[in-house]
């Protein structure tokens, strides 16, 4: 393993799995340790001005998603993207076979991701899913679940590449999760420079007096108040 591929596989190792474990049970969503650097999280936003490297362009406020843009990262993934994703997949993927054993739901996620995207490409999810998103003043996400077809990983990852309070105000992540027979319940995160953010990408088992149940989540963005943000964001599954 070279020592860039170490860098990434050690911060990920590093993390307090069983606290993060908890906290997705408890609230759909955990802090992750910081996983890049400040040269590398300007290195990865920086890259956003450069659409060579990207297969799309989403502009939220065109499709009614809110207001600011994102684009989609082409194929082969800058290394950092590329690690980050081989290194957290093993680890969370107990968790999510754990979530579908509580749900009655068959797994079908292997042990790498490389064999678990070889499934989603014979299902024809072939497009990457790997996202940089640009939020300015007055920018915001609307709430929503990122799907992309029928072969889905439960839990994705937020990356936040600026600092908060210093570059921009407000830009929260959000969670909203329908709880069954009672109101919905939201928790907002900051997410520090550089750290990531794990969360549920659908749904997430919730004991009930009957058992197990599946209580939706959807995630967003608050308002930027000002300043500039820009998050990478890790989807464990390809797109139809």
């Amino acid at each position: 393993m070279s020592g860039d591929v170490m860098r990434w596989s050690e911060r990920v190792a590093g993390a307090d799995w069983d606290r993060i474990g908890s906290e997705l049970d408890e609230f759909g969503g955990a802090l992750l340790p910081r996983l890049l650097s400040d040269a590398e999280a300007a290195e990865i936003a920086a890259l956003y001005d450069q659409p060579e490297k990207f297969r799309s362009t989403v502009d939220m406020n065109r499709y009614r998603f809110g207001s600011g843009e994102y684009r989609y990262f082409a194929r082969p993934y800058p290394e950092a993207v590329e690690q980050l994703k081989q290194a957290l997949y093993p680890r969370l993927l107990p968790i999510a076979r754990d979530w579908w054993a509580r749900l009655g739901r068959p797994a079908p996620w292997p042990d790498t991701l490389d064999e678990w995207l070889e499934l989603c490409h014979a299902a024809g999810q072939t497009e990457p899913t790997a996202i940089l998103l640009d939020y300015g003043q007055g920018d915001w996400n609307a709430l929503h679940r990122d799907l992309y077809g029928d072969s889905i990983f439960p839990l994705q990852v937020v990356i936040g590449l600026n600092r908060p309070e210093a570059d921009y105000t407000g830009g929260e992540f959000l969670l909203v999760e329908q709880r069954p027979r009672a109101q919905s319940r939201g928790t907002a995160t900051v997410i520090p420079h550089g750290h990531g953010f794990v969360f549920t990408t659908r749904d997430r088992p919730l004991r009930s007096a009957r058992g197990w149940s599946a209580a939706p989540v959807r995630h967003g963005v608050s308002t930027v108040r000002s300043g500039h943000r820009r998050t990478l964001a890790l989807v464990f599954h390809d797109a139809a």
